[in-house]
């Protein structure tokens, strides 16, 4: 699934494309928007919220996206084919003069009226790229359940906005903590948080969630992706298992983070 930081970039792309330009043609392969044609509307919008991708346009309309695991969107110039393909990927079409933003098998889309908004994403927490991030806020929601594990606490975007599967693992590995661990004894949550914001505000203009500071292939992570592999650190095999609900793949050092598994 993609990260809060890969959204970002969607987003600012598809602002690029589209923000302030009007649509010549709209499809929406989608049975309950098949009619709907925003052809010689202007776009007045493209900002992301966490995970989830808004696209606002004139008459107090906006298009709500959520790419879960396979969806994407692609921008490409006006007029060619919709790339490679097969058309039955193809959800969204909004195109005008210049491009094309084409949405690829995306999972969730909705029309929403502006004002209404928050029925669609008015249950996230603060967005770790948002201009309204809160910190305190953040730690409290992650503190209002003590007993869950921190990783599980971390992936829940009613708690902040844009942690995914990737950043769970490499955030309780820098801060020395199990992922299994209860949030109340995760240690310093605010410098949990923080290091969360400062990772994807790292990458929110790169593809990758590079957290080591290496990009080359291979060395982008600290322990996700790395199973068996040996801890860049302390030199034990990286071990992995399956937890949350829905069950999760995660990974981490068991020396460098000890818990009971």
């Amino acid at each position: 699934m993609p990260e809060g930081d890969t959204v970002f970039i969607t987003a600012t792309q598809l602002r690029g494309a589209l923000a302030g330009r009007v649509l010549t043609h709209t499809d929406f392969r989608v049975p309950r928007y098949a009619t709907v044609d925003f052809a010689g509307r202007r776009v007045l919008a493209a900002e992301s919220r966490g995970k989830h991708l808004l696209v606002r346009f004139e008459g107090n309309v906006t298009l709500h996206t959520h790419l879960r695991m396979d969806g994407a969107w692609r921008v490409q110039a006006a007029g060619g084919r919709v790339g490679n393909s097969p058309r039955d990927q193809v959800r969204v079409v909004l195109a005008n003069e210049e491009f094309a933003a084409i949405g690829l098998r995306l999972p969730v889309v909705d029309l929403v009226r502006t004002a209404e908004e928050p029925r669609v994403v008015g249950h996230l927490g603060p967005d770790l790229l948002g201009p309204g991030w809160d910190a305190d806020e953040a730690v409290r929601r992650l503190t209002a359940r003590p007993g869950r594990p921190i990783g599980d606490a971390l992936l829940d975007q009613r708690n902040l906005a844009g942690v995914g599967n990737v950043y769970r693992a490499e955030l309780c590995f820098l801060r020395g903590v199990s992922p299994f661990a209860r949030v109340d004894a995760a240690g310093d949550l605010h410098a949990m948080v923080d290091l969360a914001k400062r990772a994807l505000e790292a990458n929110r203009e790169r593809h990758g969630h590079v957290t080591t500071g290496d990009p080359r292939p291979g060395h982008q992570h600290w322990v996700y992706g790395r199973l068996g592999r040996p801890c860049r650190r302390c030199g034990t095999p990286i071990r992995k298992a399956e937890a949350g609900e829905p069950p999760r793949v995660v990974f981490w050092c068991p020396r460098c983070q000890p818990s009971d598994r």
